[in-house]
């Protein structure tokens, strides 16, 4: 990067008709043709400017309080998840993942938005969603067929995505499917069921019951004569 500074006015110069991305095209041409020994200026120079900023950052992360360090890790961690899950979404787009299904509301939307009033995009958002809720239900079960038509979409291209990314090997890109929870948890409750019984027949078994059980029936008064 150094060297694209460097040489950005020079190739720009050269070629004032050639856009931004070409021109970088081209230095990162020259810097390939560099040898070790001219390469090295640029290197020296960035190692030295990775040390002063490691010893600044030292410097600040000293000054902190716990509080600022604890909100400031958790900023990051919050960073590093959206990044993870940017480069997840453009991973799955460049696999082919089909589109999710549009609500009625997204395809009334998509319809009506260049005619919608406002002028900045809040202000159409607003005109629209007053629109929507004017409208008759006749007039929002055609919007609602069309969100269920493509729900079937949906379904069956995810289904045939899905198969494909199977069969090339990209299984941690297919959704899990959910296992019987329910099943589980009956087999829970017939356990705990199972379990109470058997306590309450040990229960019954056990000789302080049958002491009890036998006062009892001592207790009984005797039948009249």
């Amino acid at each position: 990067m150094r060297f694209v500074k460097q040489q950005q006015p020079v190739v720009s110069g050269q070629h004032p008709d050639v856009k931004v991305v070409e021109i970088v095209r081209k230095i990162a041409q020259q810097w390939r043709a560099l040898t070790p020994e001219q390469k090295q200026p640029f290197q020296q120079a960035s190692l030295q400017e990775r040390e002063r900023y490691k010893a600044a950052m030292e410097e600040y992360h000293a000054q902190l309080t716990p509080t600022q360090s604890a909100a400031i890790m958790s900023e990051k961690r919050l960073k590093m998840a959206r990044r993870r899950a940017l480069r997840k979404k453009r991973e799955l787009t460049s696999l082919g993942k089909p589109k999710r299904p549009r609500t009625a509301f997204n395809i009334f939307m998509a319809e009506h938005f260049e005619e919608a009033k406002g002028t900045t995009m809040q202000g159409k958002m607003k005109s629209l969603m007053d629109d929507w809720k004017k409208l008759l239900a006749n007039q929002k079960q055609v919007y609602v067929q069309l969100a269920e038509d493509d729900k079937i979409r949906y379904k069956n291209e995810m289904k045939a995505w899905e198969e494909h990314m199977v069969e090339i090997g990209r299984e941690d890109v297919v959704r899990r499917k959910e296992r019987a929870p329910r099943k589980v948890a009956k087999r829970g409750r017939k356990k705990s069921a199972v379990k109470a019984k058997t306590k309450s027949a040990a229960a019954k078994r056990s000789p302080a019951n049958k002491a009890a059980t036998g006062a009892k029936k001592t207790a009984t008064p005797g039948k009249k004569a």
